[in-house]
């Protein structure tokens, strides 16, 4: 069990004061400047695209492979294994590969590859991975909120928790069922489907309707997600993997954010299945980061994250209702955010060929 510190008339989300307190920030900024960079140099060629997201995966699922089949036989080196120990749970190993389908996926859309590259039908795969990830995150929040209304959990500092398969310390409640709804209603909110297009230098896939809208309340709702069901990854995969891709929208890369996301999400889920020691401290089981960050494990906390995911996300619907009505199209098969700035912005990046090429298929 994780330790964890409780400091009562204060809500605080994270454990990051004390004599690591150095080290945890320091882990941050590394993550968050290598997140970054290695996003720039799969977007920016074919190579470097390739390389990050089929070579990498292929090394990754063979020594995975290794470690649960030596695990399975009772192999000492691979029961011992961190990855094993840390990261053996169904989420980690559904994230990280439906991670790489929509970075492989989006590759296929910005290079126009084969006929899926070429086809109009395949411009809703973005939506229909997005919406797969937001669905196991979702699942995840459901299966935590199902040990407090069954009533299969222990007290801990005042609050509700329950334990991992991967020895994972977590506070279970009403805020699970928030986040979970704000998920559902997230998904509701990516607008324009088939509106997917290469970008003109053939460096990004362009999605232009996909603005800080969306943006905004997916990053609060994951947040939540990580905070509630990761308290002792969110640090790292919710604060730094969060803000990596909407750091890069916002300055160089409009437009781009859901081909930021899949490429930094997928380039940590790798690194942390098969490092996941980096983040970890559980000292009863040998290991002590000191990059590992904790939450504070208050339930209060938990609640007003979710609270204010929920919100959002609820907001965020009600805009795009309205801006449905006022242009009178369906948000689902029309872009609802033509003329607000964020769009046109990222509508000027479009690849016309490829707009037109769509466009003309029946």
């Amino acid at each position: 069990m994780q330790h964890t510190v409780v400091h009562r008339g204060v809500i605080m989300l994270f454990q990051v004061y004390g004599a690591h307190a150095a080290t945890q920030w320091l882990g941050w900024i590394m993550v968050f400047v290598a997140l970054i960079a290695l996003n720039e140099l799969s977007r920016r060629s074919k190579a470097g695209g390739l390389i990050m997201f089929a070579a990498l995966p292929a090394a990754m699922t063979v020594y995975c492979i290794a470690v649960i089949s030596g695990a399975a036989m009772g192999a000492d080196w691979a029961v011992n294994n961190p990855t094993n120990v840390f990261a053996n749970g169904w989420f980690h190993y559904a994230k990280v590969y439906a991670a790489l389908a929509g970075c492989l996926g989006f590759m296929v859309i910005k290079y126009r590859w084969g006929k899926l590259g070429k086809a109009r039908w395949f411009r809703a795969f973005p939506f229909a991975i997005v919406a797969l990830n937001i669905l196991i995150a979702v699942i995840s929040d459901f299966e935590s909120a199902a040990h407090f209304f069954t009533g299969n959990y222990t007290m801990m500092n005042g609050s509700p928790v329950w334990t991992t398969s991967e020895h994972i310390t977590v506070v279970t409640g009403w805020h699970n069922v928030f986040n979970g709804v704000a998920g559902l209603i997230n998904i509701m909110c990516m607008t324009g489907w088939w509106a997917v297009y290469s970008s003109k230098k053939k460096d990004d896939m362009i999605w232009a309707d996909m603005t800080w809208v969306f943006i905004v309340s997916y990053d609060l709702w994951n947040f939540c997600y990580t905070y509630n069901n990761l308290p002792n990854h969110s640090w790292y995969c919710g604060f730094a993997l969060l803000l990596a891709p909407t750091v890069a929208n916002m300055l160089w890369n409009k437009g781009g954010w859901i081909q930021n996301r899949a490429n930094t999400l997928a380039i940590w889920c790798m690194f942390a299945q098969v490092f996941p020691q980096f983040q970890t401290s559980m000292p009863e089981l040998g290991v002590d980061s000191p990059f590992a960050v904790n939450s504070t494990m208050n339930a209060t906390a938990n609640l007003w994250v979710s609270v204010l995911a929920l919100l959002a996300n609820i907001a965020a619907i009600g805009y795009i209702a309205y801006r449905a009505h006022k242009l009178q199209v369906n948000p689902y098969t029309h872009e609802v955010f033509t003329g607000t700035r964020d769009f046109e912005k990222a509508n000027a990046r479009v690849d016309e060929f490829d707009r037109e090429a769509i466009i003309a298929v029946k």
